[in-house]
């Protein structure tokens, strides 16, 4: 992209990571969250408002003084994820 233009002739790239999203439900406090997995080391999580409500590990780690967006992650959360993937629920697709 030139100054916000696509030069001629070169197709524009979609990102489509949108499209792969998958919901999937913690399995310690039910908080559903969108993920992508590209790989098995690689995962991309979108967390709702209410998901992270939900959340006990970040309502006692907010609760500690620290900040919901500075937190990497909740391991529940994870553990349920590799098992969604593990019994193929969730889909491991590369881009």
């Amino acid at each position: 992209m030139i100054n916000g233009q696509q030069p001629a002739g070169r197709p524009r790239h979609t990102d489509e990571r949108h499209l792969r999203l998958q919901e999937v439900a913690c399995e310690s406090c039910g908080g559903v969250v969108l993920v992508t997995k590209f790989s098995l080391q690689h995962t991309s999580v979108q967390w709702s408002a209410e998901a992270t409500a939900r959340c006990r590990e970040f309502a006692s780690r907010c609760a500690a003084g620290e900040p919901s967006a500075l937190i990497p992650t909740c391991a529940s959360l994870r553990a349920s994820i590799d098992r969604a993937v593990a019994e193929g629920r969730l889909e491991v697709t590369p881009p």
